[in-house]
């Protein structure tokens, strides 16, 4: 008798070949994903461990509902214990720095994965990788400044993977300028090397301290970065820890002084000397920029945190808790640096509004400074590799106490979003 199926019914003589065919297409089907780029890291990792990171977001979450307090301070608050987090893992995102995988190499604590800032006064919600793709739809962000800044840009990466990955679309060979699509959100995500932001050329590649010696145009914008930025929804300026390095001053092409360059009859001039030039500097280029009409955002500088001797003399950084924000203070050179950052701003702002350009300040100086604990210390390479050894209280691990510079950065777009909507209906 025929099933219902006709002629394609099984028949016994069938059920041997066809038995095989589907055992083949299994196999088939199974090694596919091994050889999709993408798929390394898989991302559906977060319902198969909930232990591990937290569940994931539902579509019902993708869009805005909630308007934040924009009269409370998001920058000025205290660490609280957060078990949700971490939000990714080492495995389920490609994006992480060997130097910056405190997991993979070993760091035994973990309690350093599970805090979020909490704003005094209000709360900072938790980033939202649906919503904050909704919000940039088919717009761009550059993070312009140092391996810091870089840094922000993986964590990024690695928050948004939970969605989407990114498309590689550089057109410079140079990994120091990277740039990437979310092709579904149409939203392009760059980073510009430039840890002086100020035009720079290395005068010795090893030099007293063997960390290279520069030569510093104080009063020439890097246009590694200025002549790419104009098109830019958002760019984000950030340098810090460079300055620290051996350098000889130039203004308007004359030597004028440097930081430790044992030259004869060069003036000794201290690193804030040429730290706040170099922001003055860049922040005109950006308002001298006729076709910028995007937000360009500061990002305050974040405090390294070496403690027992200097970062090539044995200095690290191995506590396992953040501070209270009655424990610590900004003070000497970190806070020389921020003062700066924050006159100039001000500064850049003014001038700004008369030219019609948009400045936003992203202060993450006070949380950073509260986590002495989100560094990799000796947890960025195996304990015989050959490299050079020393202890890293400068970056953050990934994933760590950086991600929640994503949740500023939501807040700020959501605030900037809210508002572009509110003055439409009038």
């Amino acid at each position: 008798m025929e099933l219902p199926f006709g002629k394609y019914s099984t028949s016994p003589q069938r059920t041997p070949r066809i038995f095989l065919l589907l055992v083949l297409a299994v196999v088939v089907l199974g090694l596919i994903p091994l050889y999709h780029p993408f798929n390394w890291y898989p991302t559906d990792l977060v319902t198969r461990n909930p232990s591990e990171i937290s569940p994931i977001y539902h579509a019902e979450e993708q869009k805005i509902k909630i308007k934040e307090p924009e009269t409370c301070d998001i920058f000025t608050g205290e660490w609280v214990w957060n078990p949700d987090a971490p939000y990714y893992t080492n495995m389920t995102c490609y994006a992480i720095h060997e130097h910056q995988n405190c997991m993979k190499y070993g760091r035994p604590d973990s309690d350093y994965l599970k805090w979020r800032w909490k704003p005094n006064g209000c709360d900072l919600p938790i980033f939202n990788p649906f919503q904050f793709l909704d919000v940039v739809r088919n717009k761009s962000l550059a993070l312009v400044g140092d391996s810091v800044g870089r840094n922000q840009m993986q964590s990024l990466i690695c928050l948004l993977a939970r969605v989407e990955y990114p498309v590689d679309i550089s057109d410079d060979p140079d990994q120091a300028f990277k740039k990437y699509k979310y092709t579904t959100y149409n939203f392009t995500l760059a980073t510009y090397w430039s840890p002086f932001l100020v035009s720079t050329k290395e005068a010795d590649a090893d030099g007293p301290s063997h960390t290279g010696v520069y030569n510093l145009h104080l009063d020439e914008a890097d246009e590694k970065w200025t002549t790419q930025i104009e098109g830019y929804d958002y760019v984000i300026l950030n340098a810090g820890h460079w300055f620290a390095r051996i350098s000889v001053y130039f203004e308007n092409n004359q030597r004028v002084g440097c930081r430790y360059c044992r030259i004869p009859d060069v003036s000794e001039l201290p690193l804030t000397y040429a730290y706040q030039r170099a922001f003055r500097t860049a922040l005109k280029a950006i308002n001298d920029l006729e076709n910028f009409k995007g937000v360009a955002i500061l990002r305050t500088f974040a405090p390294s945190h070496f403690e027992g001797g200097e970062w090539n003399k044995g200095g690290d950084c191995a506590r396992t808790r953040p501070y209270r924000s009655n424990e610590t203070a900004l003070e000497g050179q970190s806070l020389e640096q921020y003062r700066i950052q924050v006159e100039e701003f001000k500064i850049a702002e003014e001038e700004g509004k008369m030219k019609g350009k948009k400045f936003r300040l992203m202060d993450t100086t006070q949380a950073m400074l509260l986590r002495p604990d989100g560094h990799p210390s000796k947890y960025g390479h195996w304990p015989n590799a050959k490299v050079v050894l020393y202890n890293d209280c400068v970056h953050w691990c990934l994933p760590g106490p950086i991600d929640s510079w994503a949740d500023f950065l939501f807040h700020m777009f959501k605030t900037k979003v809210t508002r572009s909507q509110e003055e439409k209906l009038q």
